[in-house]
């Protein structure tokens, strides 16, 4: 499962390919169709996430995100520009669940976040939001997306209708994402972010802990470690 966009036309095609990193290079944020990452193995997700939200961008498939709060959702900072909206609560990004749009967008200075004020209250369960004592080095986590399922052909093919989910080995809980923020590198247990999956979460001891920053969709992945932002995250959001 990737955890980016997918790339949906030859523009954003285009776009992701200019920050693509060669091979020396840290990995490219997931694409999203639009330009984001899917994850790649795994699973599909059977449990009830009324947290969970599929990201449209322009109104077009591109990334995931959580619901941290009635009123606000958490993603990647490289997911967001243009018009957002959202399907929260359903496991299928195509029916069901909550649609709510996005009304004002506030994104980390430093780190690949971004938080978005949505347009009414989703009075869903949110995500419960983790310290820095709930993820650490070689502890298997969870991380969940609609991003791509394939890596031979263009990502925004293999989209996935439900929510999938991987399990990945922490490595580092000190990496960098992709503007340099403080990250969870993790490596491939049975799945892998792509794709789509940008923004979404990653979970350890139950909380959520990462936010899909970046992957090689092969095997190796980083989120942005959520537990060092806590505090910018309440001054947005009030969680």
């Amino acid at each position: 499962m990737k955890v980016f966009k997918a790339v949906v036309a030859l523009a954003a095609v285009a776009a992701a390919l200019a920050i693509a990193p060669s091979a020396s290079a840290k990995p490219a944020p997931p694409e999203e169709p639009g330009g984001s990452v899917q994850i790649i193995g795994g699973g599909t997700y059977n449990q009830n996430a009324p947290w969970a939200a599929r990201l449209f961008l322009n109104g077009t498939q591109n990334c995931t995100a959580t619901l941290i709060a009635p009123r606000y959702v958490l993603t990647a900072r490289h997911c967001v520009g243009g018009s957002l909206s959202f399907r929260i609560g359903s496991l299928d990004q195509t029916t069901g669940g909550t649609i709510a749009y996005g009304s004002q967008t506030t994104t980390h200075s430093a780190a690949d976040l971004a938080i978005v004020r949505l347009d009414r209250a989703v009075n869903n369960t949110p995500s419960p939001l983790g310290t820095t004592a709930d993820v650490a080095v070689n502890q298997y986590v969870s991380v969940l997306g609609w991003g791509a399922t394939c890596t031979n052909q263009a990502e925004i093919n293999c989209q996935s209708r439900y929510l999938k989910v991987a399990t990945v080995r922490v490595a580092t809980v000190n990496d960098r994402d992709y503007f340099g923020g403080v990250g969870v590198g993790a490596y491939w247990y049975n799945g892998i972010t792509a794709g789509g999956d940008s923004g979404g979460p990653m979970f350890a001891s139950g909380r959520q802990v990462g936010v899909a920053s970046t992957s090689n969709r092969s095997d190796y992945t980083t989120y942005t470690n959520i537990t060092r932002y806590r505090s910018w995250i309440q001054s947005v959001a009030g969680v």
